[in-house]
């Protein structure tokens, strides 16, 4: 069997993706199968020869790839090493990846055709509501296309895969679902990261060490052996977050901040003349709220309290939130008031 990949431009959801089409084809009958995916790691190879085989009920000896980097550990053509995470992979199923020889111009002879027949007939002018509906009109293009005559092997890669299907070896008796493990801490916001989305746990789990299951189809999230949750996996949602709605707390009872800022604390103890400026400030400043606090509390710290202080007065007469305008306004009243320049004709012999 040969199986590569290739990107194509493809439009999910209303938006387009440079997505990887990967591809199996076997070598006698020509008996295609192939799946889309936003990406390609070893995860997805892994997934896609699982579904691939199961779409060919049976077990080649070899599988030809393209010293592919999600396979190849080192080396190129007959001296090609495997990753020891696919070469394992292969030993569940019975079979060994193969690489081509580099420079071999038929290395992909039968998965480059394919290639162009996907993108110029199955992808031309078509456009699909997710990944899952994608896949499952690809697998049934597949179907037609194999039952179709090929002008090129003068034959029907079904008819072909009659013969050819009964030199492979059978699927095992138990194929386990193919996943990848993550270790976790749930953050302050009651959410676990994979791959760049956030997963919505109990709130009581803040702070926790969590183990996360991804497969192909969903994300478990456990806790212990008695404490999991399951997301439908996401792999391009429209927002980052992804909340049960047993997971958001009712309307009234979320997480409260009562306290201020501490930044704010420490400025109104140091300074609580301008407790009016720092509520100007947090309502009307173009700033992070934080940001600005953090800005104000340095400006206190750093320069002589009266100079601040008139100018944090005359800005809040002005209505001026910008710190780096009442910055330069303290300056200019340091300069006036603790560094005075003699006069030139003054005799400064004493």
């Amino acid at each position: 069997m040969q199986h590569d990949t290739s990107p194509h431009l493809v439009e999910v959801a209303g938006k387009k993706y440079k997505a990887q089409t990967a591809s199996a084809v076997l070598c006698y009958s020509h008996l295609l199968f192939f799946q889309i995916n936003p990406t390609f790691q070893r995860f997805d190879c892994k997934v896609f020869l699982t579904d691939a085989l199961r779409y060919m009920g049976g077990v080649v000896e070899r599988v030809m790839i393209d010293n592919t980097h999600v396979v190849v550990l080192r080396g190129t053509g007959k001296e090609m090493i495997p990753v020891p995470e696919m070469e394992a992979f292969g030993e569940r199923f019975g079979f060994r990846f193969v690489a081509h020889e580099r420079g071999d111009a038929n290395r992909s002879a039968r998965v480059e055709r394919p290639f162009h027949f996907i993108e110029n007939n199955f992808l031309a002018g078509r456009t699909f509501g997710s990944w899952d509906e994608l896949n499952h009109q690809a697998r049934q293009w597949c179907d037609k296309v194999n039952s179709t005559y090929k002008k090129h092997i003068r034959a029907v890669p079904r008819e072909l895969f009659a013969v050819e299907r009964l030199h492979l070896k059978p699927l095992p008796a138990w194929i386990p679902e193919v996943y990848r493990l993550h270790q976790r801490t749930v953050d302050v916001e009651g959410y676990v990261a994979v791959n760049s989305l956030r997963y919505s746990v109990p709130v009581s789990w803040i702070g926790r060490n969590v183990e996360v299951r991804e497969t192909r189809d969903k994300i478990v999230i456990e806790l212990d052996a008695r404490h999991l949750v399951t997301h439908v996996r996401a792999v391009t949602p429209p927002h980052q977050r992804i909340t049960l709605a047993e997971h958001r707390p009712p309307r009234g009872e979320g997480i409260k901040r009562s306290d201020p800022h501490p930044e704010e604390h420490a400025i109104l103890q140091s300074a609580p003349e301008i407790a009016t400026y720092v509520t100007g400030l947090k309502q009307k400043g173009r700033k992070v709220v934080a940001l600005a606090l953090r800005q104000l509390l340095r400006l206190l710290k750093e320069y002589p309290r009266e100079p601040f202080l008139a100018a944090v007065r005359e800005a809040g007469q002005y209505g001026l939130y910008d710190l780096d305008r009442v910055e330069r306004m303290i300056l200019r009243r340091v300069a006036r008031d603790y560094f005075l320049l003699l006069d030139k004709d003054s005799d400064t012999h004493d």
